[in-house]
């Protein structure tokens, strides 16, 4: 039984679906996620009792674009059990051409006291990974 106050699930509306499938699924099977809804405008992803879905925009919503300095979603993070599972995602990151935010503070650019990594999705949605110190 989920406990009170536990995420239930995100939705999140993207520009390019077979873009953000192609970005998303790839990193979040990495962590454990597995395939859970599928239909022609969308696909989820389940982790325990969480799950993350991305539907397809329609079209007569797209002319504005997502930034997160707007009111909305700054970012979604994720846990990774250590620094070096943390840096193990860099370069797989890296390997596909990701774009990083903030790499010259990389691993602590979320302040010296956690490991963090920042990067984006196709529609600049920022995605963090925290690892605990050791």
């Amino acid at each position: 039984m989920p406990i009170n106050g536990t995420i239930n699930h995100f939705e999140m509306n993207v520009s390019n679906l077979a873009k953000t499938i192609a970005f998303w699924e790839p990193l979040l099977l990495k962590l454990n996620y597995t395939v859970f809804q599928e239909w022609p405008e969308g696909r989820s992803y389940l982790l325990g009792d969480t799950y993350l879905v991305f539907v397809q925009t329609e079209s007569r919503f797209l002319d504005v674009v997502f930034h997160r300095k707007r009111t909305g979603l700054n970012h979604i993070a994720f846990h990774v059990d250590s620094l070096a599972t943390l840096a193990e995602f860099k370069t797989w990151l890296t390997e596909r051409n990701t774009t990083f935010l903030y790499p010259e503070r990389y691993p602590h650019a979320g302040g010296n006291e956690v490991y963090t990594l920042f990067f984006e999705d196709p529609d600049r949605i920022k995605v963090e990974l925290v690892a605990p110190t050791e």
